[in-house]
């Protein structure tokens, strides 16, 4: 550790998705033929007409100045309206702060709502940053895992075993990355109910909203249970559904007082997401939903693809997952003997023997297990599992 830095930012580890991600553009910039599964992002531009508005707005002079902390007036209505639209929330703009992607969302609610010593429920498999965001906010992380028997989907009573007096956060995310599970509105209704009784506050993460699949419902806790709804706040962003992962626009809705406080912790952070991106986050949630349901379409077809081609690798076992783009399978089946030890190890010995790029499950608090994305071209996806299923059998 060089001299100087906080244990604080110290104790938080690298991203393991883009770590993954970049050792794998590193290889390919060297001539690898390597196949990325690592990052969650669609491999898709930004629809057009989204991109127009941008332009648009860079000619806009209003568009070069600061403006208001919590994101753009017009854009907070519009994700307010389209929230209630969409899940049946009712929310005010007064209740959303536009945040420097969803992350940021996640980085506002725990540093509002968390002191140290306070202790964070995370279902694993969780994603990356849970934790770290966790950590950053001086909270302890409470893992609490699930099973791929289990659809990786915690109970009521499990939550309630690992609920204690310090307990003051709940992370729920539904549909899930990594797994891909996606909760019923009555599983989803119990725990919030569970919650609400027991006084601990929902971050409901809803950035897969509309990637769901085979005829699954989403489901937004706070709707189907209004008892959390004074105790929950919802993360969302336009990142996945329109394919803008690098324009950096994130929200948070919660209660008056969390986006209160939100907004001033922005106000002295980053201030203003950049305008540009706003007024493009206006285009995409007012705008036309056809080309969201086209890149939805074309997932919908991977994921079926990865499904079947993950089963017929030896020693591989994994569920269809119904929500997101990820497949989350376990490779048990393929660790011991003379082959590797941990999932970390096999996503290594794929990388280096197959050119196939994976997240071990280590990153997502679940060993034994890896994360391939399938936002990624048809071609690519096919011959990315047919490596390792070479690889497996050639062992």
């Amino acid at each position: 550790m060089a001299p100087g830095i906080s244990e604080r930012i110290a104790s938080v580890a690298e991203s393991a998705t883009m770590a993954i991600t970049a050792k794998a553009k590193a290889l390919r910039a060297r001539g690898e033929p390597v196949i990325g599964f690592g990052a969650g992002e669609p491999d898709f531009p930004t629809p057009d007409h989204i991109v127009e508005a941008a332009i648009e707005a860079c000619r806009d002079p209003r568009m070069h100045k600061y403006s208001p902390a919590a994101g753009l007036p017009e854009l907070r209505e519009a994700i307010a309206a389209t929230t209630t639209a969409n899940t049946g929330l009712a929310c005010e703009a007064s209740n959303v702060v536009v945040t420097p992607g969803g992350k940021g969302a996640v980085y506002a609610v725990f540093q509002v709502l968390l002191d140290p010593g306070d202790e964070v429920l995370l279902q694993a498999p969780y994603w990356v940053t849970y934790p770290e965001a966790a950590t950053l906010a001086g909270a302890t992380s409470v893992v609490v895992p699930t099973t791929l028997e289990a659809g990786y989907k915690v109970t009521v009573d499990q939550l309630e075993a690992a609920r204690t007096e310090r307990t003051k956060l709940l992370v729920f995310v539904s549909p899930s990355n990594p797994t891909g599970a996606v909760y019923t509105a009555d599983e989803m209704a119990e725990i919030g109910r569970w919650a609400a009784e027991r006084g601990v506050w929902v971050m409901t993460d809803e950035i897969y909203e509309h990637l769901v699949f085979g005829g699954t419902r989403f489901a937004s806790m706070p709707v189907v249970a209004p008892e959390i709804a004074d105790r929950c706040v919802v993360v969302n962003g336009v990142a996945k559904t329109f394919a803008m992962t690098g324009w950096r626009v994130g929200w948070l809705i919660g209660p008056a007082e969390v986006a209160g406080a939100a907004a001033r912790l922005q106000s002295h952070s980053t201030s203003n997401v950049a305008n540009v991106s706003q007024k493009a986050a206006l285009a995409a949630i007012t705008g036309p939903m056809d080309p969201v349901w086209a890149m939805r379409d074309a997932f919908d077809r991977r994921r079926r693809i990865a499904y079947r081609m993950l089963g017929e690798i030896p020693g591989v076992e994994v569920i269809e997952p119904q929500g997101a783009f990820y497949a989350f399978p376990s490779v048990e089946g393929q660790l011991g003997g003379d082959g590797p030890s941990t999932s970390m190890d096999l996503a290594a010995a794929l990388l280096d023997d197959a050119k196939v790029a994976l997240v071990p499950g280590e990153a997502f608090g679940a060993p034994g297990y890896v994360r391939l994305s399938f936002a990624l071209a048809d071609a690519d996806l096919e011959e990315g599992l047919n490596r390792w299923r070479a690889w497996a059998a050639g062992r």
